[in-house]
């Protein structure tokens, strides 16, 4: 009797719910935050592509730009001194070490050349500062990049269907070439 019941009113019977699994898909490197980063601050692109090594390469490149702006920026100072004190015949004392050491025309040409290679130095800085975050984000390119160690080339005989323009496609021996990498 009671298994009559059971047939005739089906009861629900359910388990213990189980809570899906939620795969997450790892994390796509971001070559945009790698650039950002570059340029917030640079080196910060190459950490985040963890490429530790390439970081002390570029605050050495700064660094030697950086001396390079102040040493031609002082001495284009000092030229620029002596060549106005010398230009306006002014008579007294200077500390200036190149007031009695040159003329007007070669303390002109010193300033000139000083000025020059601190505006340059100054440029090269800036590009130097966009191939930092270029580098960034080329090599934010490559992170995921699979670098496998099978290269090979196969060579194998194939067959080759010619068309015409008459006729059906003809079949013509060939060799297939195939490259793996």
């Amino acid at each position: 009797m009671i298994l009559g019941i059971i047939l005739l009113f089906p009861v629900m019977l359910t388990g213990q719910e189980m809570p899906l699994k939620v795969v997450k898909e790892p994390k796509k490197h971001s070559v945009g935050r790698a650039a950002i980063f570059s340029a917030a601050l640079p080196g910060l692109g190459q950490a985040y592509n963890k490429k530790y090594w390439k970081i002390p390469i570029i605050y050495a490149g700064f660094g030697v730009l950086t001396y390079f702006v102040i040493s031609n920026n002082s001495e284009y100072v000092q030229f620029k001194e002596a060549y106005l004190y010398v230009s306006n015949g002014d008579s007294s004392y200077t500390d200036n070490p190149y007031v009695g050491k040159y003329d007007q025309s070669q303390l002109n040409e010193a300033m000139k050349f000083y000025r020059r290679n601190r505006d340059l130095s100054i440029i090269i800085g800036g590009l130097w500062y966009a191939i930092n975050i270029l580098e960034a984000y080329v090599d934010a390119h490559f992170f995921d990049y699979d670098i496998s160690e099978d290269l090979s080339m196969r060579i194998s005989p194939a067959t080759i269907a010619l068309p015409m323009p008459v006729a059906p496609a003809q079949p013509a021996p060939g060799i297939r070439v195939s490259f793996k990498f």
